[in-house]
């Protein structure tokens, strides 16, 4: 080097120690300037060029357009390079005349105008492929300016030393030079144009991440618009950034998608796959078989390969970032040791700490944020990739996982994936820091390092063990979680049927049981993790205890000096991080291999096969064909159906008859294909629409139900909704078709969800219509009406092919032929009269139940009549919300007036009232209105703003006020003995040394380890108390929350998503239980930490104090920005979370319908939807927290840069030891700050699941179930009369009446039917009954006593009820029947024997312990309804009601039924709401309703006789 300068006036050494450091103006020598510092940016952008065009060429955004900024940046390269070449050819005119200059000034003007121009035309380059940003040119020319700033000042000094200017040109040529660098500097910091055709142009809320400039970038500068934006006031969804499209489901979905066949592809399947999701157990304990199945690891690996590198880049550089401190630190201890080092040291090392860690921060929050959101790409892919698989997976699979288990696979199961992303690099980092860390401490303290390294080791495995433990405690607390839920969801499905029967303390104590051992668990795991936390505290400072002892004990004359200590204290508190972080770590790692078995066991699933159906050939005149078919549920179960021979021809209407359980349904699904065909063929040609035997509803507006999907076509959406019989109904719905409707369609009667789906069917125009007894659920002259006008020869599908599964029996004669099942195969096929005469089985069935022909009245009379019976139905009816669930207040109040304005007319006119047909401008009226009415369920509401006090109140009560108070004072404790043992090392580190060596080093040992382990003590003894305390909070929580629910009234549940309620139960409860204290111990142990820093920093340069007011002042408004806003997207993502799983749960219900109609990829659509929603909103949260993480880390930095800066300038009155303690105290600062609002903003936001706990612990609930001194008599009611006296009621406060004034007496013993049009208010009386709803006014009498003053279980389980929805819970059937255990063995069998199930229940292996499915799924319809005979048959009291219970029976089983209420409850009081008339013709009496009040009540003959109401009704079924 010394060479290259040459002689003249350069003719110096390269370097000049003296020159440079041992003085007090320090410089560089001229040759040192010239050369090598001119250099360094140079060398950066040639280093950098090649990754950097490697990026650009792989990443375009379209080219900006040439703007003023980017002339400018241009010019000033092209003058810089000018510059250069003056320099040169100035050095040439030298050599020519004769002066021979350095051959440094020959190279240096070469090398760095050769490098202006690259940096000149990569500024093109950039625009040219969009860059608005450049972060590596403003690196540069940081650079080209920081290496200018030193000849800066030499030329200055050396001018004004020899009082003359040596070289007037280069002189000059350099000040223009650096000029222009910092313009260029200055210019790089703005940002260009965005590109033309880039998304920004259009899309009206862009996220600001992609436009934003390098620093910006750095910085997170870009997020602060929404921190401010989230500060003023509460954030909405519209203040969310759209999602960039890398971001978006469909196309991360599409990439995970795609790996994931290649595996499926590379990796056939190995053994047939496990056909259940395996619970975690059996995953984490059964060793693994050696087949190879396709691995879900590798595709996301593949999938996600350019974000790792990218993540264990910036790791890399931080990690090495992290020991340049301690390195520094032990410079600066050495620079006050000696008093007559030049203070300029001192300044610069202090400055470097500042860049040394403000380099670290910038570096570690890009790696974060770039990790993170690879996690939430990753949690998005994977659940897209879930959905898509459920929508494809066999029924057998579906029924051996529950809807639940299938959700939990997509919340929780994705979710460990994300939680676990940002631990996934230390797997590499934590070994290699430990490494480096150990090496510089070897440097230090030689091998006594070995010692604290051995501490180390030891501990590894004893904590494998805790972990190891508490993983086996966490898979059985899950597994005891997943059957809560499960439980609590059925209960919240049946609740209706708990309330009625008074089942209620039977499934809460099933509930509380389960609670216990969960929280049994619970306390176990906490107590394990108080230990380990234990055992990490106590780690470090045991490391440092034996190592130093090791240090001075081996040799007398090793002594601990101030930078010995506090490096290796400093180096062993970087030690602790990655330490710290591995429990975290193979706990993340064990439950996301849990999660990752289950997952791929859930894809590798066997799915429905698509060609099990033929579509494309069919022999010539047929629409469906079956061949030989043999078909069953699943590859264990025996065949549903076998050896079928069909073919229906093509616009043929064909009848399915047959006993309940023969196979109907099934015949259905196998035309489908919903069924495993085990063989024979089944072709089926043209598309296809299905109406499902219990109606699939979706969770929006009416239309959209009736669309599904298909565009909007007026007149035929019009002739589907009036030949449905559906056109009344809009007129009585508070939004007409524009009303949404609930979860499962709840604010529907079960009519109208059916007429809703065949509606849909009609709408879709297919070729085949496969109809699943679509005409149980409505009313008799309502499926006259249907059948003529949609189904019959005369229907709008006549020239369709039809297939209708019915029990009806007087549509029979209008089929073109009818099938008959019985035991899963084809008994008898052909027409009508054909049946008849072959005199099977079919038409001895037919003798006994057809009406006869000639009681059948004038048919002409009867169609005038249709118009009238129809409107008038319809309108009261099914429309009636109010009668199975009540829906609002303007509904009710709509419909009334309607009602009222309806017969008004009627009565003026006696006409036949003509359909109302609305004008555009009334539709555009009428559908304003309906988005404001129209909508039951409410939108579930984002508490904004700050969590109140009483929140935490709430909770510090439930863990226990003194608890509460002890924790915080065994953490102050546990501080101050902290930093007792520092101060203690300091005073240590400064004893004097005599003769080489320390005296009583073995009383400074003593202290210090004594300190440390009282420290430690305190420490597990805060752990121990805190789990004492939240397990008794999440006690108290969920009892509180779980007995309100379980008392609150019917109108609750009706009104309330059970998604929502369920939601409390598992997410929220979760964070009680799991999160919360974790969070508080954190936020603790954060918040001690900082301030004892303070504490230590203050008493050691009281001088510190000057800077604490503004450094709290920034720390102070950061905190108050970034929670505000924080928070808030917190809970705009929590909320936009619950539609997924709603969505994903309606979805699984639905796929055979969704398969049927061919709507997989919409529904994809809307799932993928969804899911971006909640990501817009965890984008931004995201951001928040690295924005946060810079900022505060800032705050922390000041507190390094000032702390060593005090230090330097106090250097005279201070100890090293003081000065050691305060430094490797601030290093730590940065952690805690930022440590400390995180977790007050995690509290914050985690505390409001205690909030939303308690919101639904305190709504309303029902009268008590026992009134101590109120109980009913034994026995009661032993007549049985009941007596309604002036009975009013509503179904909420605000509504109108639904009963009016209801005066009635029925006699003990007697029969009596009620019936009336839907919604007279037929159910609401037996509602009533059992006080489901409480009287508005007067009174309920039965045997003389006032129900209403005694307890509803005294009063619920001394009636009978068999309801309307036949509903099962999961359990055995013994369970179903008997859920108290009150009745003997040979009870229930006479009861199964009478309800006609005896033969199915003995056939069964299990027999009273058969397994019912999730709400009975493995029992047919008619099934579940014989179970609710069988019941009420062991309850046997004194008054029976029954709720249209005959509806989905065919007409045997329904006489059977008939004939059993007959003879056993001869003696009991009998109420039947009947929709078939022929039940209760011979009751005593029959009671017709309308419009809430008593129209007739008298014996049937009379009625018939009167010619009133019943008279027309009873012309209509053809019974008068």
């Amino acid at each position: 080097m010394d060479r290259l300068c040459g002689s003249g006036e350069l003719g110096s050494k390269f370097w000049d120690s003296n020159l440079s450091i041992y003085t007090d103006t320090p410089d560089l020598t001229p040759c040192f300037q010239n050369s090598l510092l001119a250099w360094i940016p140079c060398i950066y952008l040639w280093a950098a060029l090649p990754c950097y065009l490697f990026y650009l060429r792989h990443n375009k955004h379209g080219y900006i357009v040439l703007t003023r900024l980017s002339r400018l940046k241009t010019a000033l390269g092209v003058l810089l390079w000018c510059v250069s070449w003056v320099d040169l050819f100035y050095s040439f005119h030298g050599l020519l005349s004769g002066s021979a200059p350095a051959p440094v000034l020959f190279v240096t003007p070469l090398v760095v105008g050769i490098t202006m121009l690259l940096a000149t035309l990569l500024i093109q380059y950039e625009r040219l492929r969009g860059v608005q940003s450049s972060g590596v040119l403003i690196i540069f020319w940081l650079l080209c300016v920081i290496c200018a700033i030193i000849p800066f000042r030499s030329k200055i000094l050396s001018a004004v030393a020899e009082g003359k200017i040596l070289d007037p040109l280069r002189f000059t040529t350099f000040y223009i030079y650096f000029a222009l660098v910092l313009c260029a500097l200055i210019l790089s910091c703005f940002k260009d144009k965005p590109p033309l055709f880039s998304t920004e142009n259009i899309d009206p809320n862009p996220c600001p991440e992609a436009s934003a400039g390098f620093l910006s970038r750095l910085s997170f500068w870009w997020f602060t618009k929404l921190a401010i934006l989230g500060y003023r006031r509460p954030l909405e969804e519209s203040d969310l950034w759209t999602l960039n499209e890398e971001d978006c489901s469909h196309k991360l979905v599409q990439r995970l998608l795609e790996e994931w066949q290649k595996q499926q592809a590379a990796r056939p399947q190995a053994a047939a796959v496990e056909q259940k999701i395996p619970g975690e157990d059996e995953v984490l304990l059964k060793a693994r078989p050696k087949s190879q199945k396709p691995s879900f690891l590798w595709a996301l690996v593949r999938t996600f390969t350019s974000s790792l590198l990218m993540g264990v880049g910036f790791k890399l550089i931080q990690d090495l970032l992290s020991f340049i401190n301690p390195q520094l630190l032990s410079i600066l201890i050495r620079f006050i040791s000696d008093p007559t080092a030049p203070s300029w040291w001192g300044f610069l090392l202090a400055g470097l700490m500042f860049v040394s860690s403000m380099m670290q921060t910038l570096i570690i929050h890009q790696y974060y944020h770039s990790i993170f959101v690879m996690a939430l790409r990753l949690r998005t892919a994977i659940i897209g990739v879930i959905y898509r698989k459920a929508l494809v997976i066999t029924n057998s699979v579906k029924r051996e996982s529950t809807v639940g288990e299938m959700v939990n696979l997509m919340s929780v199961d994705a979710q460990r994936f994300m939680d676990v992303s940002p631990f996934i690099n230390l797997l590499w980092s934590a070994p290699l820091q430990v490494i480096l860390a150990i090496y510089f401490l070897w440097q230090i303290l030689g091998p006594s390092v070995l010692a604290g390294v051995a501490v180390i080791v030891l501990l590894i495995p004893l904590n494998g063990a805790v972990s190891m433990k508490m993983r086996s405690y966490q898979v059985r607390q899950m597994k005891f979680k997943d059957s809560r839920i499960k439980l609590m969801n059925e209960i919240l499905n049946g609740i209706k049927v708990l309330k009625l029967y008074a089942w209620e303390p039977s499934f809460l104590e099933q509930i509380e049981g389960i609670r216990q051992s969960e929280l049994h668990l619970l306390r176990k795991g906490a107590y394990l993790q108080a230990v380990s936390t234990f055992i990490w505290v106590c780690t470090p400072f045991l490391v440092t205890l034996i190592t130093l002892g090791v240090y001075v004990c081996v040799d007398e004359n090793n002594v601990l000096d101030a930078e010995k200590a506090f490096v290796s204290l400093s180096l062993f508190n970087i030690l602790k991080i990655p330490l710290n972080m591995l429990p975290q770590l193979i706990s993340g790692l064990t439950q996301a291999s849990v999660s990752l078995k289950r997952i791929q066991d859930f894809l590798n699933q066997d799915e429905l096969d698509p060609q099990c159906v033929e579509r494309k050939t069919i022999s010539p005149g047929y629409a469906i064909t079956v061949y030989n078919g043999t078909f069953t549920w699943a590859q264990d179960l025996p065949p549903a159906l076998h050896s079928l021979n069909i073919q229906i021809p093509k616009g043929s209407l064909v009848a399915v008859v047959g006993p309940v359980g023969c196979g109907k349904s099934s015949l259905v699904s196998a035309l489908l294909g919903e069924m495993e065909k085990l063989e024979g063929t089944v072709s089926v040609k043209g598309s296809v629409a299905y109406v499902p035997q219990q109606a699939w509803i979706q969770n929006c507006t009416l239309q959209e139900n009736v669309l599904f999907g298909q565009p909007m076509r007026p007149k035929r959406y019009q002739q589907a909704l009036e030949t449905c019989a559906l056109l009344a109904d809009l007129d009585v719905l508070p939004g007409g078709d524009q009303t949404e409707i609930g979860e499962k369609g709840i604010n529907l009667s079960g009519g109208q969800r059916q007429r809703v789906s065949l509606a849909r069917a009609v709408y879709s125009d297919a070729n085949i219509f496969l109809l699943d007894d679509p005409l149980s659920a409505v009313d008799s002259h309502v499926a006259k009406h249907i059948f003529d006008q949609v189904i019959g020869p005369e229907g709008v599908l006549a020239d369709k092919t039809r297939v209708l599964v019915t029990h009806g029996i007087s549509f029979l004669p209008q089929t073109d032929f009818i099938i008959v099942l019985a035991d899963g195969q084809v008994s008898e096929m052909g027409h009508y009269s054909e049946l008849l005469q072959h005199n099977g089985s079919f038409a001895n069935f037919l003798r006994n139940y057809a009406p006869d022909e000639d009681q059948k009245d004038n048919e002409a009379l009867q169609d005038a009549d249709e118009e009238v019976l129809l409107v008038e139905d319809t309108l009261s009816t099914h429309t009636d919300l109010t009668d199975n669930e009540p829906s609002m207040y303007e509904v009710r109040k709509q419909f009334m007036r309607q009602m009222s304005s309806m017969s008004a007319e009627r009565e003026s006119q006696n006409r036949p009232v003509p359909k109302r047909h609305m004008n555009p401008s009334e539709k555009e009226m009428q559908v304003m209105k309906a988005k404001e009415t129209g909508t039951l369920i409410t939108e579930e509401k984002a508490e904004t703003g700050n969590v109140k006090m009483n929140v935490f109140w709430d909770y510090a009560k439930s863990v226990g006020p003194y608890t509460t108070l002890a924790i915080c004072l065994l953490y102050a404790g546990q501080s101050a003995a902290a930093i007792g043992a520092n101060v203690w090392l300091s005073s240590w580190s400064n004893d004097a040394v005599v003769d080489g060596r320390q005296n009583n080093t073995s009383q400074r040992l003593g202290v210090y380890a004594a300190l440390g382990i009282l420290q430690g003590l305190l420490v597990m003894l805060s752990a121990f108390t805190m789990v004492v305390g939240s397990v008794q909070a999440a006690r108290l929580l969920h009892a509180a929350l779980l007995h309100n629910k379980i008392r609150s009234p019917q109108s609750f549940f009706d009104t309330t998503p059970s998604g929502r309620i369920l939601n409390r139960f598992s997410k929220d409860i979760y964070v009680i239980d799991e999160v919360l204290a974790p969070t508080i111990l954190m936020l603790f142990n954060s918040f001690f930490i900082s301030i004892s820093t303070l504490v230590v920093i203050v008493a050691s340069t009281p001088l510190f104090l000057v800077v604490v007011l503004p450094l709290a002042v920034l720390y102070g408004f950061v905190q108050r920005f970034y929670v505000a806003t924080s928070r808030q997207l917190k809970r705009l993502e929590s909320i936009s979370r619950s539609p997924i799983f709603s969505h994903f749960s309606e979805t699984v219900t639905g796929t055979s319908v969704i398969r049927a109609y061919g709507r997989i990829e919409d529904f994809k659509v809307l799932s993928d939807r969804k899911v971006d929603t909640n990501q817009k909103s965890s984008y931004p949260y995201i951001a928040s927290n690295r924005w946060l993480g810079v900022h505060v880390e800032f705050v922390g930095n000041c507190v390094v840069l000032f702390a060593a800066l005090f230090a330097v300038i106090g250097r005279n009155s201070l100890n090293p030891g003081i000065v050691g303690l305060s430094v490797s105290y601030a290093l730590q600062v940065t952690l805690a700050l930022n440590w400390m609002i995180r977790m007050m903003s995690d509290l914050e936001s985690n505390i409001i699941a205690v909030e939303r706990v308690k919101e639904y612990s305190k709504t309303e609930t029902e009268a008590p179930w026992v009134i101590e001194g109120n109980r009913a008599p034994e026995g009661w009611p032993t007549r049985g009369a009941v007596e309604f006296r002036n009975y009013s009621v509503r179904y909420r406060p605000g509504l109108e009446l639904v009963l009016k004034n209801l005066t009635l007496h029925v006699q003990g013993g007697e029969k009596v039917g009620i019936v009336g049009r839907t919604g007279a208010g037929k159910s609401s009386m037996t509602l009533c009954l059992f006080r489901i709803l409480e009287a508005a006014e007067g009174e309920i009498c039965i045997d003389g006593l006032n129900v209403a003053h005694i307890g509803l279980h005294d009063l619920r389980s001394r009636l009978t009820i068999i309801p309307q929805d036949p509903i099962l819970f999961s359990g055995t059937l013994r369970m179903n029947l008997d859920p108290f255990g009150r009745y003997s063995e040979e009870d229930i069998w006479r009861a199964l024997e009478l309800s006609h199930l005896h033969a199915f229940v003995s056939s069964q292996p299990a027999g009273l312990d058969f397994q019912c499915s999730e709400g009975g799924d493995n029992l047919s319809v008619g099934q579940r309804q014989l179970v609710c005979l069988a019941r009420a048959l062991l309850r046997k009291s004194r008054v029976l009601v029954l709720d249209e219970a005959t509806a989905a029976i065919d007409l045997e089983t329904d006489d059977l039924i008939q004939g059993t209420i007959r003879t056993q409850f001869e003696d009991c009081t009998v109420l039947t709401i009947a929709h078939r008339l022929n039940t209760i013709m011979d009751y005593n009496r029959v009671l017709v309703l309308d419009k809430g009040v008593v129209a007739e009540f008298d014996s049937p003959t009379n009625l018939i006789a009167a010619g009133g109401i019943f008279y027309g009704m009873a012309k209509d079924a053809g019974l008068a």
